[in-house]
């Protein structure tokens, strides 16, 4: 997991990940090429884009790009594929288009190769969401769930009743 732990008011460029982190550097994702590696931070922008309102940072910054390239590291196949699809969408890198022609070809892409882009999307999420600032922000203390836990309000157990009562639906 990557965190960020930049000190509030630091900007998150200037803030050194801890010892236990992983960190590709953007210019060193072996598996993906430069205009990959930038048509990734572009779509990230496009995806989660920073907030000054909200103080968060958008999934395109550093910390936050490194911690999805170690994550897509792991299936680089796909990720390469799911590039190419995206290059294909936008007839080239995203970096070659215009802000309003970035988004159609990321609308096209979404819609042509729904699977290919849910990988995007949901290393994208993992990974914005596991920052420390992200976190902070949405007013959650920034650490792993495990081994403190979370405490859970106890429920009504009764409610699980009716499925204790069903008959078994496993074939002997």
């Amino acid at each position: 997991m990557i965190r960020s732990n930049t000190p509030q008011g630091t900007h998150a460029a200037d803030a050194n990940p801890p010892a236990h982190a992983t960190v590709i550097p953007v210019a060193q994702a072996p598996f993906l090429d430069e205009a990959q590696r930038e048509s990734l931070r572009l779509l990230l922008s496009v995806m989660i884009p920073a907030s000054a309102r909200h103080g968060v940072p958008g999934a395109d910054d550093p910390l936050i790009l490194a911690d999805v390239l170690t994550t897509l590291g792991r299936q680089p196949e796909a990720a390469m594929d799911a590039l190419a699809r995206l290059h294909e969408a936008a007839a080239g890198p995203l970096a070659d288009l215009a802000p309003e022609q970035r988004a159609s070809a990321i609308q096209d892409f979404r819609q042509q190769h729904r699977g290919r882009a849910m990988l995007l999307v949901s290393v994208a999420v993992q990974c914005y969401y596991r920052d420390d600032r992200v976190m902070q922000s949405l007013g959650m203390e920034p650490r792993p769930p495990f081994p403190q836990g979370f405490s859970v309000e106890q429920s009504d157990w009764s409610l699980l009743d009716p499925v204790r009562a069903r008959a078994p639906m496993w074939r002997p």
